[in-house]
């Protein structure tokens, strides 16, 4: 046996004894095992609990370094030699969608200099990181702050060394100084990199953080992203979306005029880079980037937001609200107020592509006239013209086309015509045609390399007019005088203006240039094949007054539309010019309504109509609509029905059609549909006082027409993610049928009172919840508590509609009382709202001391035709059997009646002049 292994074997083996003592004198202190055993215990708990702290604190860290990730990848294969080339960084994804390649923190600029100006501030920023992205990058960039309102400042971050383009839309001149009190703070910050932060000064909410790595300043590519206060954002736009509220999971969007079928992932025929967010407290804030160049926008679940853009410079203005109506009046007082539509533009509309002669049109206005449907405007799609060229109609196949008209005019309807920025260029049909030698004489078409650009489009070869240019407005406004001496059109229908071209770019190409083949597309559609810009439309270096056609894309549909506008303003005098176009852009609002575009007649697009109404309300174009029952495909009746009845309920109420689908104008489905279409459309007729309001607010204050719950119930976190209900003004829910063979809805109603439109009757009072809805064979319609809704009794046209008595609806809130509004004035003059030559009536209602107590009030009283006005009904919710009705002193008998199961009391066979103040007492 080895003697160390057994010496040692020995020594272990040995006795062991440890005497354990009961006590521990630590510092003089005796302390006991007992105790020491807690103080053991303790100590391991803290240390636990600061370790678990250090690790919590670490991981919030680590997440936070990772989770904002912008990518540094956007314009090629995912490559990671690429990626660290670039100077990014590259780390696995913890969710789908999430880059791999981002940039880290530094990567962007530093402040060099903050100032303090009159109005604001003045920072000097440098480049910090040697960027590998797009080339020509720009090393010293300054940022203009403006305080310019107490909810308003505006962040403008310029070139230092050159001029870049700007956009030449009419906005508010900063201020001399700053407001003596804003809502607002702002800091600047350095660490990693430079960063602007915004807050709320009441409640400290951040709403614009951009101290996020990867702010990138260069010839074609510029960048910035910023921290979103949180997931609720709205708007932004022109896309098909099947919410409201968008999905912030990095999900893109592209910003670019283009001619496209509507679908839930293209950039459509308008541009809008303005996001409303609700933040966790129900106060809101709004963001519009000024800006006209390709754009693409991309959320991250942080949530936080990045903006792209190929061109320009970055123009931000920051609206504080706090509610979302606030924010969209604050957003409008910089882009301009709304069109007010003249009256008769509210009323149903029919339309489709395929009249092919003129008696397919006259076959659908008679039987629409048999069945006794409203309707009020006659549309006439590319088919009346001669060839397809503009100005022109074919004496073959529309031969008694101005008689025609002449007829419409006769019953009170009214004809819209559609109109396609392109002017046939074909020689061969050069010969007497004005549009043509007159557009050659004044030089008025766009250009590209000293000589007319030369497209292709409906009547073959075109040029494209320059609605930039001075000289179009009196060549414009010269050819629709002429042509308007022929057909006595009342309004003009702008389509194809992105503009559309049936060849990309030009029939002789596009060179091969940077402004054509950017380095980065913004992710339009058409740019991800080839890199190629000027799909289906014009190449990006032709020639504008304004610029070159890289810049002012996004803004030819705004040009035309406003020239248009003054066109129609000129040759119809006196009359408001109702103008319908394509495109449009922040502005655009001030001269135009707008189809939402060639949908499909699905189920899907029909929901997909509600939040594409919604976010123009936002973008400041509240007179818009969808195409009804589709415009692509065939139609069912049962969805014709349904979107029939919601379409009663857009404020631009349009029922349009393509060339090769089957027709759906309501007369051509059965009698028991027309039954059912009508009743929908009657209700609208009979609202129209009502909607005719909600405009005058919204040209006046900036107020939108159509809104969502939420614009009215911010504070209440259940509206924020509804979609498919919204509201006429503050007052009129609209729940609608949007499903196929559903009988029932789901819907919420919000806190209050809330009574059915139809029977008077009190639905829900108390907190906002989800209650059913069953179809009585119309849409629901739901009065908020707390409002007056003007009325009229409908007829078949809003000229005849007008002839009738007027109504109120009354609905009490819970303190008994209720107020409302009406404008009226002759409905077609040219601003009247300007010229103060319209009435106003305030109305007041209020129970006390067991009696009720209706008042007007005339605010405004500068329309001389009012007196011929009258009140003859009127609809009074939730009221006991009264003993007697006294209007103005005078008991009005046997004039009322009362319904106990409802508790409604209507009043009948009523002549008040709206003109004159009235006072009604039920006792």
């Amino acid at each position: 046996m080895n003697p160390e292994i057994s010496r040692t074997h020995t020594e272990i083996s040995e006795p062991f004894s440890f005497k354990i003592p009961h006590s521990f004198t630590i510092k003089g202190k005796e302390i006991s095992i007992k105790e020491a055993k807690w103080y053991i215990f303790y100590g391991f708990v803290v240390i636990g609990l600061i370790t678990l702290l250090c690790i919590i604190l670490y991981v919030e860290v680590y997440i936070n370094s990772f989770l904002i990730r912008v990518d540094c990848n956007p314009d090629m294969p995912l490559n990671y030699e690429k990626c660290l080339d670039r100077g990014c960084i590259w780390v696995q994804r913890t969710e789908e969608l999430q880059p791999l390649c981002f940039y880290p923190d530094g990567y962007g600029y530093v402040y060099q200099e903050v100032r303090k100006t009159s109005n604001g501030y003045h920072v000097d920023l440098e480049r910090t990181t040697q960027m590998k992205m797009f080339g020509a990058e720009v090393d010293s960039i300054s940022l203009q702050v403006y305080f310019e309102t107490e909810k308003r400042l505006r962040l403008k971050f310029a070139d230092k060394a050159k001029k870049r383009f700007e956009v030449p839309i009419e906005v508010p001149l900063p201020p001399a100084e700053s407001p003596s009190i804003a809502d607002y703070s702002i800091d600047f910050v350095n660490d990693p990199q430079f960063g602007v932060l915004i807050k709320r000064n009441d409640t400290g909410t951040v709403i614009f953080d951009t101290n996020i790595p990867g702010m990138i300043f260069s010839e074609q590519y510029i960048q910035i992203s910023t921290r979103l206060a949180s997931s609720n954002v709205y708007g932004f736009g022109e896309h098909t979306t099947a919410q409201h509220k968008h999905d912030t999971r990095w999900k893109k969007w592209s910003l670019f005029a283009r001619d496209i079928s509507t679908d839930f992932s293209s950039n459509l025929y308008g541009y809008h880079p303005f996001y409303m967010c609700v933040e966790e407290d129900g106060n809101t804030h709004g963001v519009f980037l000024l800006n006209s160049n390709a754009m693409e926008i991309i959320f991250q679940p942080a949530p936080a937001v990045t903006f792209r853009t190929i061109g320009g410079i970055l123009d931000f203005y920051i609206f504080l609200g706090p509610s979302p109506e606030d924010v969209v009046k604050q957003y409008l007082e910089v882009i301009g107020s709304p069109v007010m539509p003249p009256y008769w533009a509210l009323g149903f509309q029919l339309s489709r592509r395929g009249y092919i002669t003129l008696d397919d049109v006259k076959l659908v206005t008679q039987r629409t006239e048999d069945a006794n449907i409203p309707y009020d405007v006659q549309y006439l799609d590319i088919e009346y013209m001669n060839n397809f060229k503009d100005f022109t109609y074919d004496e073959k196949r529309y031969q008694h086309l101005p008689a025609f008209v002449d007829d419409l005019h006769e019953k009170g309807r009214k004809v819209v015509i559609v109109l396609n920025p392109g002017i046939a260029s074909n020689k061969t049909l050069q010969s007497n045609y004005p549009a043509l030698d007159v557009g050659i004489n004044r030089d008025v078409f766009i250009k590209i390399n000293g000589s007319y650009l030369e497209g292709k489009g409906w009547p073959g070869k075109t040029y494209f007019p320059d609605f930039s240019n001075p000289e179009v407005r009196p060549y414009w406004t010269q050819m629709c005088t002429e042509f308007r001496k022929f057909v006595r059109f009342d309004g003009l229908w702008l389509d194809m203006n992105e503009p559309s071209n049936f060849v990309d770019g030009s029939l002789t190409g596009c060179g091969k240039n940077l402004l054509n083949y950017p380095p980065y597309g913004a992710g339009i559609k058409g740019s991800q094949k080839d890199g190629k810009l000027f799909e289906k439309t014009i190449c990006m270096d032709a020639v504008h007054e304004a610029g070159k056609h890289y810049d002012i894309h996004n803004l030819y549909g705004y040009f035309q539309a406003n020239v248009t506008f003054r066109t129609l303003a000129i040759i119809i005098p006196g009359n408001r010019p109702m103008v319908v176009s394509r495109s449009t852009f922040p502005s655009s609002g001030r001269f135009t309504s707008h189809s939402l575009g060639d949908n499909l007649s699905t189920w899907e697009q029909l929901k997909a109509s509600i939040p594409g109404i919604l976010k123009f309300n936002l973008f400041g174009i509240p007179f818009v609509g969808a195409n009804i029952c589709g415009y692509f495909g065939n139609t069912t009746e049962e969805l014709c029905l349904r979107w029939m009845q919601l379409g009663a309920f857009y404020p631009f109420s349009r029922n349009h059609n393509s060339l090769n689908s089957k027709n759906q104008d309501p007369a051509s489905f059965g009698k028991s549909f027309v039954q059912l279409i009508n009743r929908a459309l009657y209700t609208r007729y009979e609202l129209l006082p009502y909607l005719y309001t909600l405009f005058h607010l919204a040209h006046t204050e900036g107020s939108t027409v159509a809104r969502p719950i939420l614009h009215e119930f911010p504070k209440d976190p259940k509206t924020w993610d509804i979609s498919y209900q919204f509201l006429w003004g503050a007052a009129l829910l609209i729940s609608p049928f949007l499903e196929e063979g559903e009988s029932v809805v789901e819907a919420y109603i919000p806190d209050g009172l809330w009574y059915n439109y139809y029977k008077g009757n009190l639905v829900k009072e108390g907190n906002g919840r989800f209650i059913t809805l069953m179809d009585e064979g119309q849409i629901n319609l739901h009065v908020r508590g707390g409002y007056i809704l003007p009325l009229q009794k409908p007829n078949v046209t809003t000229f005849l509609s007008r002839k009738q008595p007027m109504g109120l609806f009354v609905a009490p809130n819970e303190n008994g009382s209720a107020t409302g509004l009406l404008f009226w004035d002759d409905g077609i003059s040219y601003e009247t709202q300007e010229h103060r030559t319209y009435l106003q009536l305030g109305f007041y209602y209020q129970e006390s001391l067991g009696k009720s107590v209706l008042t007007s009030n005339i605010t405004i009283n500068s329309y001389p035709d009012g007196s011929y006005v009258h009140f003859g009904y009127m609809i009074f919710c939730k009221q006991k059997k009264p003993s007697k009705v006294v209007l103005n002193d005078e008991n009005l008998g046997t004039k009322w009646t009362y319904d106990g199961g409802t508790q409604v009391l209507r009043i009948d066979n009523l002549d008040i002049s709206i003109a004159d103040a009235f006072q009604l007492i039920i006792e």
